[in-house]
């Protein structure tokens, strides 16, 4: 089936036209995976999420499909290899989206980990979570440290841990998902709000009322199962369902900052406490000429729909980072973007929400609504097995059909179809030279490869057939392939959807995503047959986004 934003009416009619087996409530990236794993088992599956998919936590993460070290410290024992050993399978599954990052963990006199307890700890790491020996880590005396990552502060530097994490782009990360689900069967639609819920007269819930935030038409959805897979917004759907009971949300947020490489030119991505003993951890990390740094972690109680990084978390970070990098004396000027969002945390009285766990966990109510909260992003595959294992459970006992375990450990996401990771590397070259055959750059054509992997060809055809339209509108034929692309593949609907989750320009490359804004708002209002109040409206929301991006409150 494709996936194209032309077809989202037809999409939601086909989702009403029949009862499903299954419909998935959010689109984030555990909604993604339950609706691939429910589709690889038979399942007849639909979705919709009142945002983009990817709106909301699953692109605001701190884009590292890692398994959680600072979790070791909490006992998190289960969590840790869990997720640990999820990284090598996502990694798998879609290398263009994941890749190994060597992280550094600098050991310092009075610090959160010694050299022993590092060691230990990282050693317990790697067993826990399955990592093979090339990737296993070392211990790096001080010299050694510095070595990699000269601009540390040496003043009681007395090594580091050196272990491998993996890197990922969150955003696109759960489109994959959600691609590959939609390429095996399953129907997904964004921007489309669950209003309400529909019962049967025994108080069974038996479907949704879903309303296209598009066009304004009401869809009535029947399934025999409905997953809530919300977000930050499971309790609010389970505040309809009248089954809030007992254990609830507690939300925090996290918050990043964005600071361009030759300002800040670190090199090596690091793991380290910081400074003023309030016994938190932040990360920094390299990507794309950029260096990336957060999290904080808050407790949240605004409204989660779009969560505001302000100036007190992009100054708490900024100190973090002059602690341990002394001489770089970075200043609220020199961060060119920073993004914000929301944990759905199950609440855990007394604890605070760096203590609170990110184990995940499975509410049942008596109307029959399943709801999913808490986990972590590089968990999604064991969250999403673990609750169509409940879907199936329930249908079997219900219909006596037997439907197959999960299989989703050896399905390989769309863009990801290599036949193994180790392919990646020989598939990048060779479709770099085939795009600077069409006139890319090299870089052009590696980050096109890079981005979009086995679908690659798709986008390398598109440059190759529409010169003409990309002339019209004024565009290079990377951005037009790249936009058409969005559009048609990937269902793209706004400017912002675009600029921020199909290439992630928004938070790595502001100033480009500005030079550009013109002409992909005039490509899409032509493309999608806009009208001109529709047109301003759409403008506004991604000067907004830019404007939050780059000017924290």
């Amino acid at each position: 089936m494709a996936f194209s934003t032309l077809n989202r009416t037809q999409y939601l009619d086909k989702m009403a036209d029949g009862p499903l087996d299954l419909f998935v409530i959010g689109g984030g990236i555990t909604g993604a995976g339950i609706a691939l794993d429910a589709t690889v088992r038979g399942l007849k599956v639909g979705l919709a999420d009142m945002q983009d998919f990817a709106g909301g936590t699953s692109s605001r993460s701190t884009k590292l499909v890692h398994g959680g070290l600072r979790y070791l410290k909490q006992l998190e024992v289960r969590i840790v290899a869990e997720v640990g050993k999820e990284r090598a399978v996502v990694y798998e599954n879609a290398p263009h989206v994941t890749s190994p990052e060597k992280m550094m963990l600098p050991i310092y006199k009075h610090g959160t980990f010694g050299r022993i307890s590092t060691s230990l700890g990282l050693k317990l790491y790697d067993y826990l979570a399955g990592v093979k020996k090339s990737e296993r880590r070392v211990m790096l005396s001080r010299s050694e440290t510095l070595d990699k990552e000269p601009l540390l502060k040496k003043e009681g530097l007395k090594g580091s841990g050196y272990y491998v994490e993996y890197r990922t782009d969150d955003a696109r990360l759960t489109i994959e998902v959600m691609k590959e689900a939609v390429r095996r069967g399953a129907v997904a639609v964004n921007y489309a709000k669950v209003d309400d819920l529909i019962y049967s007269s025994g108080h069974r819930l038996t479907g949704v009322r879903v309303t296209d935030r598009l066009t304004g038409r009401t869809y009535s959805i029947y399934a025999n199962k409905i997953v809530n897979a919300a977000g930050p917004w499971v309790d609010s759907i389970r505040e309809r369902d009248h089954s809030k009971k007992g254990k609830h949300l507690h939300l925090t947020k996290g918050v990043h900052i964005v600071i361009d490489g030759k300002r800040f030119p670190m090199d090596q991505s690091l793991y380290f406490d910081t400074t003023n003993g309030d016994g938190r951890m932040i990360f920094v990390i390299p990507r794309e000429g950029k260096v990336y740094a957060g999290t904080t972690d808050t407790t949240y109680t605004d409204k989660p729909i779009d969560p505001k990084p302000a100036a007190e978390d992009r100054d708490y970070i900024l100190a973090a980072i002059n602690g341990m990098f002394p001489t770089v004396h970075l200043t609220a000027g020199d961060v060119e973007s920073c993004w914000a969002g929301v944990r759905p945390l199950i609440q855990e009285e007394g604890k605070s929400p760096s203590e609170i766990s990110r184990k995940d966990e499975i509410f049942l109510s008596e109307s029959g609504l399943i709801s999913i909260a808490g986990g972590k992003l590089t968990g999604y595959r064991k969250m999403a097995e673990r609750v169509v294992d409940e879907v199936v459970g329930q249908l079997h006992r219900e219909t006596a059909k037997d439907y197959p375990a999960c299989e989703t450990k050896q399905v390989e996401l769309s863009g990801g179809h290599f036949g193994g990771a180790e392919h990646f590397p020989v598939f990048i070259k060779k479709k770099t030279a085939e795009g600077i055959g069409l006139g890319l750059t090299e870089a052009e054509a590696h980050w096109l490869a890079c981005k979009y992997g086995t679908n690659t060809d798709l986008l390398l055809e598109l440059i190759r057939s529409h010169r003409d339209e990309a002339e019209a509108h004024h565009l290079p034929p990377l951005i037009y392939a790249t936009l058409e692309y969005a559009v048609t593949e990937e269902m793209a609907v706004l400017p912002v959807d675009y600029f921020t989750r199909r290439t992630g320009t928004t938070l790595f490359n502001i100033e480009w995503a500005r030079e550009w804004e013109e002409h992909v708002i005039n490509f899409l209002a032509a493309r999608l047959s806009w009208s001109e109040e529709q047109t301003l409206r759409y403008r506004k929301a991604l000067e907004a986004a830019f404007d939050e991006a780059s000017n924290p409150q």
